[in-house]
């Protein structure tokens, strides 16, 4: 094993972290917060046609106010299916339908719910930090293997297992960066 091999162990490692970090920062963008975010309907799946679509595959979806998402149907016939399939979503929505658009009103959030909302972004971040975790740690038995086989020297190991560390620390110091926004979005501090 050469240097070649280590970059190739390393470049491995952060695209692992990186898939781990996109699931955290989407997962966080589902999150309900004060405002209205088309990501929250991500989950909603309409009956169409024959089977389940995605909500923003039948209908265009816009945020004209901080507090509403408008759906504008691309098929006018899917109109009951897209507003049974939102109040369905389990997401506390409760859509009004006007003929032509569906308005999502998005109620503001209790003290309570908020601080339930706190602790769920706090779960989920604690997730995403265990994720960028075992990556590190496969990384490093493979680096301790390889040094085992004696196909790496020592100091090959030791600069290895420090990059290796170096990219776990600035993905978590990410993950709990969009941890804190998304904190301070939900709290207000």
């Amino acid at each position: 094993m050469d240097a070649n091999d280590l970059k190739s162990l390393s470049t491995e490692s952060t695209k692992r972290m990186d898939t781990a970090l996109d699931h955290v920062k989407h997962e966080l963008g589902g999150v309900r917060t004060g405002r209205a975010s088309v990501t929250m309907l991500d989950a909603v799946h309409v009956e169409a046609y024959g089977s389940k679509m995605p909500l923003n595959q039948v209908a265009g979806l816009s945020v004209p106010e901080p507090a509403l998402i408008v759906a504008q149907p691309f098929d006018p016939s899917q109109l009951g299916a897209i507003e049974k399939a939102i109040r369905a979503a389990g997401l506390g929505l409760n859509p009004a339908n006007d003929g032509k658009v569906i308005r999502i009103p998005f109620p503001p959030l209790t003290e309570d719910r908020r601080k339930e909302l706190s602790r769920h972004v706090h779960k989920l971040a604690e997730e995403g930090r265990n994720s960028v975790r075992a990556v590190r740690r496969d990384a490093n038995e493979r680096l301790k293997k390889l040094l085992k086989d004696h196909k790496i020297s020592e100091d090959d190991e030791r600069k290895g297992l420090d990059e290796i560390q170096r990219i776990t620390d600035n993905h978590i110091r990410l993950i709990d960066d969009a941890q804190k926004k998304k904190d301070t979005e939900l709290l207000g501090r």
